[in-house]
């Protein structure tokens, strides 16, 4: 295993540092409130640092999206990526690559994920495909087998009913990536069919209720992609944990040294030097285990496991960190106003949706146990 980023790797990183440092200040997020901010969204897809996730690979995505989590920049960045651009990309065909991958990149098209799959979503073949007007017979017997209950061919348009409670991101999206009750993937337009409703989260991530009514869609991939993508996304997220924590340690590190206490700064007290260092080993752990899992995909290698795992180290690791981020500025931490309270909802939030640990931990167990 070799995590040394290559040379355009290292330059995407650094370049997303600048940006991310540069607009997404604390004056900015707090203007932003709960939303997204568009002009920091148009800057990183003006700079190609969308469309790079497709040639820098999961490595390098991991990279980038520690840098947005350092500073919790509100864009939709993550997922267009994960469940945009790399689905698009993985599991796409030549047709949907060509069409969708360069309007994603633009910034045109944004792609948030209906993830993990719910068993909320029922898919049928689109009502257009099952009149026997501009039907083939192949495709009006995919129809009557869709009214059987069937799920329909993998190349026919779909249509898509059911209730997503919560998906992130999705009031600045354009499509959602959604999985059906039997895990096949659907990229549905959020047009006609589809009604989003805003409901707020722990951190600010614009989400919303998706709730579809025979909404149209087309299918994304084979059998295999949904696990694919699912396992992306882990290790995604992961990485975005990793820099979330990275962000707040950082925070509480410039604080203990600047903060006296009896005419001492709080960095030489033992138990503020204890409680930083475990912090700095979760961290660590989070990234390792991110940048591994990664690096096997972009490899070829079986990595289901490992994201997983990053998962899991992402979840209990992340929510210790932010918490000792707020609790070793002490009062200040409490503020809610102060920039590290939104590495605290950021890490809880990430912490939520990668799954608790023990949920992550029974499913690697038994992934573990079947072999695969």
């Amino acid at each position: 295993m070799d995590f040394t980023p290559t040379e355009a790797q290292t330059e995407a990183r650094d370049l997303a540092a600048r940006i991310f440092g540069d607009l997404a200040t604390h004056e900015r997020l707090k203007a932003a409130g709960t939303g997204s901010d568009p002009a920091l969204w148009k800057s990183l897809c003006a700079a190609g640092l969308v469309g790079a996730a497709a040639d820098l690979g999961l490595l390098g995505l991991v990279l980038l999206l520690e840098e947005q989590g350092r500073t919790t920049a509100q864009v939709p960045y993550a997922a267009s990526c994960v469940y945009g651009v790399l689905a698009v990309a993985a599991h796409g065909s030549p047709e949907q690559r060509d069409r969708l991958l360069p309007a994603l990149e633009d910034g045109s098209v944004v792609v948030t994920g209906a993830f993990p799959a719910q068993d909320a979503v029922r898919a049928s073949v689109a009502s257009d495909y099952a009149r026997p007007s501009v039907a083939s017979d192949s495709v009006r017997a995919s129809a009557a087998s869709a009214v059987r209950g069937a799920v329909p061919a993998a190349s026919a348009p779909g249509e898509l009913t059911g209730t997503v409670p919560v998906v992130p991101w999705l009031r600045d999206a354009t499509h959602a990536l959604v999985a059906d009750t039997d895990r096949r993937l659907w990229l549905a337009p959020l047009g006609p069919g589809a009604d989003i409703t805003p409901v707020e989260l722990t951190a600010p991530w614009s989400a919303a209720r998706l709730t579809l009514d025979r909404a149209p869609a087309e299918p994304l991939g084979g059998p295999d992609a949904y696990a694919d993508v699912l396992a992306t996304a882990r290790t995604a997220f992961a990485g975005l944990q990793a820099g979330v924590c990275a962000g707040s340690l950082a925070r509480a590190v410039a604080h203990v040294a600047d903060r006296e206490q009896f005419g001492r700064p709080l960095a030489t007290r033992q138990a503020v030097q204890l409680r930083a260092a475990d912090a700095h080993m979760d961290t660590e752990a989070i990234r390792v285990t991110a940048y591994e899992a990664a690096w096997r995909r972009d490899a070829g290698l079986p990595y289901a496991t490992h994201a997983l795992t990053a998962a899991w180290w992402a979840s209990e690791a992340g929510q210790r960190v932010v918490h000792t981020g707020q609790h070793l500025h002490g009062g200040a931490g409490a503020d809610l106003d102060h920039p590290v309270h939104r590495h605290f909802l950021w890490g809880r939030q990430l912490d939520a949706y990668l799954g608790c640990g023990a949920e992550v931990l029974q499913e690697l167990r038994e992934l573990i146990a079947s072999g695969e």
